[in-house]
Parts: C-alpha cells; sequence; structure tokens
C-alpha cells in the first residue's frame, strides 16, 4: 500500500533566508521611492521575483514589512559606524573621522534619508514598537561616550558633553543639506550640488563640531 503523501514542509531554511532578504531588499527600493503609503506589495514581489504571499507569509503585514526594512537600515549604518573603529584612534581623528563618514554614508546611501522622512511622517509609529531599536543603538552611544571620555582625560575636550546630542548634531548637520539640497540651491541660488560645495559642506561641519569639543 503505498504511503500517504506528507505535507508540504516550510521552505528549507536556506531558500527562506534567500527570500526574505529578497524581500527586504525590493522593499528598501519601493519603500524608499514612493513611501509607506504609495509603496505596492505587488512591486514589491514583483521586483523581487517572489509570489506575494510570500511576503505576507514571512513579515505579515505592510506596516511590519516597513518596519523589517527600517531596522535592516539602522542595522546597516551601525554595522558600518563599528568598522571606523572609533576606540582604536585618537579622540580628534575620531570626531573627524565619524562626521566624514556619516556625511559620505547619507551620499552614498540617499534611502536612508528617504526612509526617515517616511517614518516621521508617520510620528515614528513603526520605531516606537520595535524591539530592536535601541539596543541597535546604544553601542554608537557608548563608543561615542568612550572617545569624549578620552578626549576629556588628554585635556583635549571639554567636559559635559552629551554623546546623544553630539550625535544628533552631526547627523542633522549632513542630513539636512542633502534632504533640503534642491530648495537651499534654489534659494540661494547656487548649486549646493557641486563638488567645490559639497567639500566646503565636508569642511564646515568638522569644523563646527571640533569647534564644539574642544576645549
Amino acid at each position: 500500500m503505498k504511503a500517504p503523501t506528507a505535507a508540504p514542509a516550510e521552505p528549507r531554511s536556506r531558500d527562506a533566508d534567500r527570500s526574505q532578504l529578497a524581500i527586504l531588499a525590493s522593499a528598501r527600493v519601493e519603500f524608499s521611492q514612493r513611501g509607506l503609503a504609495g509603496a505596492r506589495m505587488d512591486s514589491i514581489a514583483e521586483r523581487a521575483g517572489l509570489n506575494k504571499r510570500l511576503i505576507y507569509y514571512y513579515f505579515g503585514s505592510k506596516d511590519d514589512l516597513f518596519l523589517a526594512v527600517l531596522e535592516g537600515t539602522y542595522a546597516d549604518i551601525r554595522a558600518a559606524e563599528q568598522q571606523l573603529h572609533l576606540d582604536q584612534v585618537e579622540p580628534v581623528e575620531a570626531i573627524r573621522r565619524l562626521v566624514s563618514f556619516t556625511w559620505h554614508y547619507y551620499l552614498e546611501h540617499p534611502e536612508f534619508i528617504t526612509l526617515l522622512n517616511s517614518e516621521n511622517l508617520h510620528r515614528a509609529v513603526h520605531l516606537k514598537r520595535s524591539e530592536r531599536i535601541q539596543e541597535m543603538n546604544s553601542p554608537l552611544v557608548k563608543l561615542l561616550d568612550g572617545v569624549l571620555e578620552r578626549g576629556r582625560a588628554d585635556d583635549l575636550f571639554r567636559a559635559g558633553i552629551d554623546p546623544v546630542q553630539l550625535y544628533i548634531s552631526i547627523a542633522s548637520l549632513c542630513y539636512f543639506y542633502l534632504s533640503n539640497n534642491d530648495t537651499l540651491s534654489a534659494i540661494f541660488g547656487r548649486n549646493l550640488r557641486a563638488p567645490k560645495a559639497m567639500a566646503q559642506r565636508l569642511s564646515h561641519m568638522t569644523d563646527l563640531v571640533l569647534g564644539y569639543v574642544l576645549r
């Protein structure tokens, strides 16, 4: 007697991982181009080359997928920051390196800015329910606090600098210029994306940050 056919197993782990990565990559493009409201699950599935039902199987809903994309976006920048090894260079160079990195990362990953713009329109409702986001960002705060402490110990940096406030300032200096570049260029009648203007901006930001932290 022929044995009954077994029920289909869940996708093999490697195939499942590959499918989820494809969905996340496709969703990152779709969300960054169209925002949360304009993004279409059909387009995400088509770009990933997968059945739309798999998206719901792995991620549950459009909002849950958007959160997964946001978490992945933050994980990527935090991982890249760790590669700067700020704890292994002298404090002034560490600050210079962090400013330069943040600037170039935003330039090379414009989707980071557009995804954050989209989430801010939704008042961070997705990130507020993330179980990973604060834990993900804590190492950066600890690392920057260590840089500031070494600078104070070497009598280079002034006391009382909050690492969170400092990082927000660095990110803001880069973020605002790039996210508002078109309007700023129109208002001031200058091509603020020209290579010379971009180089001047990085130098200006670095001088501002160092001017704040140095004694």
